[in-house]
């Protein structure tokens, strides 16, 4: 009889993630392989020592060096998949940017990079890897990594803040739309994360203790703690699952 863990397994299953060479994208990488995915590792940094853990996990990977922001990019990397596996099974849109600045002084040079990455460039990627999916009569799990300023304004991150906020609405009519298709859309949420990201608020010892101090966990969260979500959205355990924001964030939501 079948165990109940064995609806959280990958196997035979092939994976898109953006945004793979550190941080949360190369820790839900790292999950989706141990869990018997094969990947599509999208980034334009050293994936060496990443490729290194998911062969260790007796799992294959590719590397597509793409700027999700491009109009090409979409198309190159689910390609790429199919002309490398046969198949795309799961996207995980991670890839994003983060600038920082005062409404008042913020340029539209920022708010452009910002919206074209972490939302133009999920919405192409999830168009192009659903249309592929449907087309082929496959099913499919689409994962966009939302944000805490999905549900939130932020402080001087309004592109960003636009964007995730957007992220959780295409979300939604994504799901709308493609439930009827056999594929599933959500988001996980991560709360405030040790990732480069961060970096300037971990260092800021006034921001760094406001942010601790609203957090029940009592601690910034690690990619590791993505771990068990992305599988979990990637897998036949969440079939029943339609456009749901989860949220990973030590309790920063319900404080």
């Amino acid at each position: 009889m079948p165990s109940i863990l064995d609806s959280f397994r990958l196997d035979g299953k092939v994976a898109i993630v953006t945004g793979a060479s550190r941080g949360l994208g190369a820790a839900m990488a790292q999950a989706l392989a141990e869990a018997g995915a094969d990947l599509v590792l999208v980034a334009r940094g050293d994936m060496a020592a990443l490729q290194q853990t998911i062969t260790a996990a007796g799992r294959r990977s590719i590397v597509v060096p793409a700027d999700v922001g491009s109009p090409a990019a979409a198309t190159k990397i689910v390609a790429a998949a199919y002309e490398a596996f046969g198949r795309a099974d799961i996207l995980v849109n991670n890839a994003g940017i983060i600038r920082r600045a005062n409404l008042l002084e913020f340029s539209e040079t920022d708010w452009n990079d910002v919206i074209n990455i972490n939302l133009t460039g999920a919405f192409r990627l999830s168009q192009r890897f659903a249309a592929e999916a449907v087309a082929r009569s496959a099913k499919g799990k689409i994962i966009n990594i939302a944000s805490m300023l999905s549900f939130q304004g932020g402080i001087r991150v309004v592109s960003y803040t636009a964007a995730k906020s957007a992220l959780a609405g295409l979300t939604r009519a994504m799901a709308n739309e493609l439930a009827a298709r056999g594929i599933n859309v959500n988001a996980i949420a991560p709360g405030y994360m040790a990732t480069d990201n961060t970096a300037a608020l971990q260092a800021d010892p006034e921001r760094n203790a406001a942010i601790l101090a609203r957090i029940p966990a009592g601690r910034w969260g690690t990619p590791a703690d993505l771990s068990g979500a992305v599988v979990f959205l990637a897998s036949p355990a969440s079939d029943y699952m339609q456009g749901h924001l989860l949220a990973v964030d030590g309790g920063w939501l319900v404080r």
